[in-house]
């Protein structure tokens, strides 16, 4: 079992793409039973991935992850193999990943584990919807603000315009500072004479 999990380790998508790439070939001894067999017919499926891509380890992990982790059949008996949770894994997935990961899916292993796959992870696939629709009301929402405000602040720009233009070229500003909170007033200097 130990034999089988360094070369292809299916208890997540992570320990798959970690598991050993180099290994081309590994034999157990000893092979007494079915389960035997069994395990050294996944360790030389995984050797043989790794000597096909024996130049690009990346290559070789991805590949683990689509024939065992996107095939339902080979993903069950490989953990059960290695006593590991038999739990979907479209949870580590992240929702905006899934429909690339379904279509490798239904494209490497067909109709019927694209329907595994899909009935396991629709979950993340409605989420995905949800939060798109979510996102554009949100974009709307916000959209609507900024028109509000800026039509305040072209309302205000015009009040300010009018008040200057009422005030003349004469007017004096007795308010600038923050702290002051006298108005604007007009001085008429030909007054004091």
């Amino acid at each position: 079992k130990m034999c089988l999990k360094l070369v292809n380790d299916v208890s997540s998508i992570t320990a798959t793409l970690q598991s050993n790439r180099t290994l081309q070939e590994l034999n157990v001894k000893n092979q007494n039973d079915q389960n035997d067999m069994l395990i050294q017919q996944h360790i030389n499926k995984a050797a043989h991935i790794n000597a096909e891509n024996e130049n690009d380890a990346e290559a070789a992990g991805k590949e683990k992850v689509i024939e065992t982790q996107l095939h339902s059949v080979k993903r069950a008996e490989l953990a059960e193999l290695q006593g590991v949770n038999h739990r979907s894994f479209y949870s580590e997935i992240n929702p905006l990943h899934l429909p690339e990961v379904l279509a490798l899916a239904g494209r490497h292993h067909g109709q019927g584990e694209l329907y595994v796959a899909l009935k396991s992870s629709i979950a993340g696939v409605i989420s995905t919807v949800n939060r798109k629709q979510w996102l554009q009301q949100q974009r709307a929402h916000h959209n609507a603000i900024i028109a509000e405000h800026r039509t305040k602040v072209g309302s205000i720009e015009a009040e300010l315009a009018a008040i200057e233009a009422a005030d003349g070229p004469d007017a004096v500003d007795i308010g600038s500072d923050s702290r002051c909170s006298k108005r604007r007033r007009k001085w008429w200097w030909g007054l004091w004479g």
